[in-house]
């Protein structure tokens, strides 16, 4: 966890962890299981995604970017997208 994470308290209205992290762990899971990172896993998810064409991708790191430029290229089953997406809930509009 950053040390924005753990200090930021508007941050902390932006989610609900008993349920939001769970998306986060779902990620985690299928990435160890196909032996890449979150991140992957999580940017091939986004490219699955009708009319996602170019995801803003917040690089610090070269490892960042390559790790992108290799999800680009990682195919999901449908199994696992819906892996992926069954803990997720709705949630209301905040921050705005």
């Amino acid at each position: 966890m950053t040390t924005r994470a753990k200090t930021d308290p508007f941050g902390e209205s932006l989610y609900t962890p008993e349920v939001d992290f769970a998306v986060v762990d779902r990620a985690g899971e299928v990435a160890t299981a196909r032996g890449v990172s979150s991140a992957q896993i999580a940017l091939a998810w986004l490219l699955h995604k009708p009319g996602v064409t170019a995801p803003i991708v917040g690089a610090t790191k070269a490892q960042h970017l390559e790790e992108a430029i290799a999800a680009e290229e990682l195919s999901l089953s449908a199994a696992e997208i819906e892996r992926l997406e069954e803990p997720y809930v709705p949630h209301a509009i905040s921050g705005h």
